[in-house]
């Protein structure tokens, strides 16, 4: 059974700074990097050295380098470029997730590949990073897809609704709300204030029917 959306307790306040996070933030986040942009990989470089939770521990700059990345210790967050050529961005996620089942997988857009998230998302990522995102933007989707949330943005929650219209995901009435709420336009944190629950309740929502969509696909593969 689907764990339902918590509310908020009596006299708490939803979507406040602290709810960014889904649950503890770790001491320090360890980050791995894949793609081959080098602007992207200087602004990512850049963010997490003003941020004092977050380290960088490995950089690759193709696919090739990326699957020898993929054969070290695992990290706890790994960011791979969605564009990556050949398809590479989503067979490194798909080796990741088998490889470094603890590590949450994000992949990097942009606006052109958008369109893809819901595969990269299938191939196990849970979450997304735009490339034209601020370094405090950075930061904070790496902190919160690093405890437990995932990303979210309207085309997705509307694929998915459709998608769940078909049979799969199956979605509980909560999980069903929040991605209305997403796909009309509200933010993760605005779709927590309409339900009166918090922000990082409806990020784990969220990741919760990734993770589903994840093992569907897989059952798929095989």
């Amino acid at each position: 059974m689907h764990q339902p959306l918590q509310p908020l307790p009596p006299g708490a306040q939803p979507d406040t700074a602290s709810d960014v996070a889904i649950g503890a933030i770790p001491r320090q986040i360890h980050l791995a990097l894949i793609d081959d942009d080098a602007e992207f990989r200087g602004a990512v470089i850049a963010a997490v050295q003003h941020s004092n939770d977050t380290r960088l521990v490995a950089i690759a700059a193709s696919g090739a380098e990326g699957a020898l990345l993929l054969q070290q210790a695992p990290a706890d967050v790994l960011l791979v470029g969605a564009s990556l050529p050949y398809g590479a961005g989503l067979t490194l996620i798909r080796q990741a997730a088998r490889r470094w089942p603890g590590c949450a997988i994000m992949a990097g857009t942009t606006l052109g590949d958008r369109a893809d998230l819901l595969a990269c998302i299938e191939a196990g990522a849970a979450g997304y990073l735009s490339k034209d995102s601020s370094p405090l933007q950075m930061l904070e989707e790496i902190r919160s897809v690093g405890s437990g949330g995932g990303s979210i943005n309207p085309l997705i929650a509307h694929r998915l609704l459709v998608r769940a219209r078909r049979g799969e995901p199956v979605l509980s009435s909560y999980e069903a709300q929040a991605l209305e709420l997403i796909a009309h336009g509200f933010t993760a944190g605005e779709a927590a204030r309409r339900m009166q629950v918090t922000r990082h309740a409806v990020l784990a929502c969220v990741r919760r029917i990734y993770a589903r969509l994840e093992r569907a696909a897989g059952r798929q593969i095989t």
